[in-house]
């Protein structure tokens, strides 16, 4: 009797660890590799949302930083890492988006 127990025992612990992995774990892993690849995609001239909320323009790119414009007055440039963009809208998308909009 005892030995069944220990495998009942054994099997919740493997779908515990089996559920933490694809709830927890996995999905972090793939939202971390897009943000990979949206930082890799960076451009000057697009278009950024920082982790603030605030709305800004690309300017210049370096190792870890990025200069962002902000404002219409475009005297406004902050020096931020890459880790406090939230979004990235490139130029072509928002052509696209305006010309759908149109139609």
């Amino acid at each position: 009797m005892e030995a069944n127990n220990s495998i009942v025992l054994v099997v919740w612990v493997v779908v515990l660890f089996a559920f933490m992995y694809f709830f927890m774990i996995r999905p972090q892993q793939k939202e971390q590799k897009e943000k990979s690849a949206m930082m890799a995609t960076l451009a000057i001239g697009d278009t950024i949302l920082t982790t603030s909320g605030f709305y800004g323009v690309i300017i210049a790119i370096q190792d870890d930083t990025v200069i962002v414009e902000f404002g219409s007055d475009k005297h406004c440039r902050i020096p931020m890492t890459k880790a406090s963009i939230a979004q990235v809208e490139k130029p072509e998308d928002a052509v696209k988006a305006t010309e759908e909009k149109a139609k």
